[in-house]
């Protein structure tokens, strides 16, 4: 059964960097696209970083394009987003799945706190 977990969150100032951590189990990595979702309370979950498998392609939300990247080591079975430049609007729980989502496997997600 595939598993993602999440890990990176924490708290951080306006204007810093942190690095979250999608690991993937029971099934290869390199065979699925992942996106990264985030939500805060009340309102909806949203997808804001997708990569495809085999050519690695990515796409982002308007928001958070030139400040976050996403990026994938196959070999770890672990997607990354690397986010920078973080504003306080950036303050959610963030998730990673499949594309398209399933919804069995959401994992717990990582909180992001980013203080202004």
């Amino acid at each position: 059964e595939v598993q993602l977990v999440e890990s990176g969150g924490g708290l951080v100032q306006a204007g810093g960097s942190l690095r979250l951590s999608c690991g993937v189990s029971g099934a290869a990595l390199d065979d699925y696209a992942i996106a990264w979702f985030r939500q805060v309370p009340g309102k909806e979950r949203e997808g804001i970083a997708c990569i495809k498998s085999g050519d690695g392609s990515t796409n982002y939300e308007d928001s958070v394009k030139g400040r976050f990247t996403i990026s994938r080591d196959n070999a770890k079975n672990t997607v990354y987003l690397q986010m920078n430049s973080l504003k306080p609007e950036d303050t959610a729980i963030y998730y990673c799945n499949v594309v398209p989502y399933q919804n069995h496997y959401w994992g717990q997600g990582t909180q992001v706190t980013v203080s202004s």
